[in-house]
């Protein structure tokens, strides 16, 4: 079997220790575990701190809590704090709404190679299916599962994984709920761009600074899945913003952002 590159599990989170704890307890059914889990908290309250707290007393591998202060969506700086603390070669990125299929990690693992991005898919559970969800403390789901919608996702096949050809243009299907990639090509590009305002297109316009720099991308299909708690929109007042920086970061072929990971490490 191929030796599989040691990793970090960074997932952003804020006021929502209920999704949160889901998302920890399938971290502890991983077939195989991260080397450590980073959770990227963006200004949230007590609560999220003692739920981490509680599940660090017998967590499989180390948990880390890196948090700031609240105002309003961070989630740039609060990642870049938390890639910048990482110890490991490669960072699996999930969001703190997913829970993860039980081989998971092993999926990004055995996909990842060098000078190359994978991203995934998720499967939505669906808000009529949330009270069941937490009171049930579920983390397992099939094609068969109740509350959720696009099924075709929770189909695990992975010989068809591999027939997905490298990218060199970013697909419309990338979703940071359900990415990884390489640190030193993270840093390379200086991490997410805190210039970014509010809410959306954090993670889209850092990867397209990694194609920049001729890093290839990959979809995961048949592999990585994903399962997305349903919650309200976030405020997308701000998105317009974000997309001028994007366009621009496309256009001109920008690979170096001035504020970054860089202020951390």
């Amino acid at each position: 079997m191929q030796s599989l590159p040691k990793c970090s599990l960074v997932t952003p989170t804020y006021n929502w220790p209920k999704a949160l704890e889901l998302l920890l307890l399938s971290v502890k059914q991983q077939s195989v575990l991260p080397n450590e889990v980073i959770i990227a908290d963006d200004g949230s309250k007590k609560e999220t701190e003692e739920l981490i707290k509680k599940f660090q007393k017998d967590f499989p591998v180390p948990l880390h809590h890196v948090w700031h202060e609240d105002n309003k969506n961070q989630k740039p700086a609060i990642m870049n704090k938390a890639i910048a603390k990482s110890s490991f070669e490669y960072i699996v990125e999930i969001d703190g709404d997913i829970i993860m299929h039980k081989d998971f990690v092993k999926d990004h693992l055995t996909m990842a190679k060098k000078n190359m991005f994978l991203y995934g898919s998720r499967v939505n559970i669906q808000e009529n299916h949330l009270d069941n969800l937490f009171n049930n403390k579920q983390i397992t789901f099939n094609f068969f599962s109740k509350g959720i919608k696009k099924r075709g996702r929770t189909i695990r096949i992975p010989f068809l994984a591999n027939l997905h050809k490298e990218e060199d243009a970013r697909s419309s299907k990338l979703r940071g709920c359900n990415m990884s990639f390489w640190r030193e090509d993270f840093i390379k590009v200086n991490g997410f761009n805190e210039n970014l305002v509010g809410w959306g297109i954090d993670d889209s316009e850092m990867i397209q600074r990694l194609l920049n720099i001729g890093v290839k991308g990959k979809r995961l299909k048949f592999k990585g899945l994903a399962y997305h708690i349903y919650h309200k929109e976030q405020d997308r007042s701000l998105v317009h913003l974000n997309e001028v920086i994007e366009n621009e970061t496309t256009a001109k072929k920008i690979t170096f952002i001035e504020k970054g990971i860089n202020q951390y490490l």
